[in-house]
């Protein structure tokens, strides 16, 4: 019985080492607490003109993108606060900010409980799955198209660091604005889809800052950002 004991408990630490590392969604708003359908305008229609001039800048991006381009479109292709340490600079690193990246990732969490729901509602074929001509050099995603997810965490990210550091709220929605765009530039989203998921983002945003544990959060995680970037106290104008 004895050689059976030692791989049990080995099996067991491993599980138990699994169920830590596994990192469970926890949002702070789902699709439940905002309703999209009331807010956005249906996607175009598949053979609508607007989505075949939607298609036609697809192409017209896909035509004239560099390397360059390509290598931040694949690059933005990852859902996480960390994009924005172009604008933010060198210190800006998860290892120094615990407890910003624990509330970001919460904030980023809110994004898909919201607008995954909507997805599978509205179906949108993303460009590539309508024209054969479309060549994507990110990751491919069969999911709805409409909204993009990825235009609403990056404007939903982009306004909450912004209010965190209004000093660079001008740079920091420009960035925004470029990581929801790269996802035209890489092939795997329409124009309105990038628009929806600003406006949900927008949304989602304004709806987190009714909340006491979001306010909670973002204080604490505002004044490590501030601490470890040597700000100072926050502006007024943001407070």
């Amino acid at each position: 019985m004895r050689k059976f004991i030692a791989p049990l408990l080995v099996m067991s630490f491993l599980a138990a080492g699994a169920s830590v590392q596994a990192r469970e969604e926890n949002p702070f708003i789902t699709s439940k607490e905002i309703d999209l359908i009331k807010l956005l305008p249906p996607p175009p229609a598949n053979d609508s003109l607007q989505t075949k001039a939607e298609l036609s800048e697809v192409l017209a991006l896909q035509a004239a993108r560099t390397p360059e381009m390509t290598a931040r479109s694949q690059a933005d292709a990852t859902e996480e606060i960390w994009r924005f340490a172009d604008v933010m600079g060198v210190k800006f690193k998860r290892e120094q900010l615990p407890v910003f990246a624990k509330f970001f990732q919460r904030v980023v969490d809110s994004e898909g409980a919201v607008v995954d729901t909507y997805k599978d509602v509205w179906k949108r074929p993303r460009p590539f799955m309508v024209s054969d001509a479309v060549k994507p050099v990110v990751k491919l995603s069969r999911s709805g198209a409409y909204p993009s997810g990825h235009a609403t965490a990056g404007t939903l990210m982009g306004i909450v660091l912004a209010n965190m550091v209004p000093e660079k709220r001008a740079e920091i929605m420009a960035r925004a604005a470029e990581y929801a765009n790269n996802r035209i530039i890489g092939g795997v989203h329409y124009r309105s889809d990038i628009d929806s998921g600003r406006i949900t983002g927008t949304v989602i945003a304004a709806r987190l800052q009714t909340r006491d544990d979001f306010n909670t959060g973002f204080i604490a995680a505002r004044d490590e950002l501030r601490g470890v970037l040597q700000l100072g106290a926050q502006p007024a104008e943001a407070k």
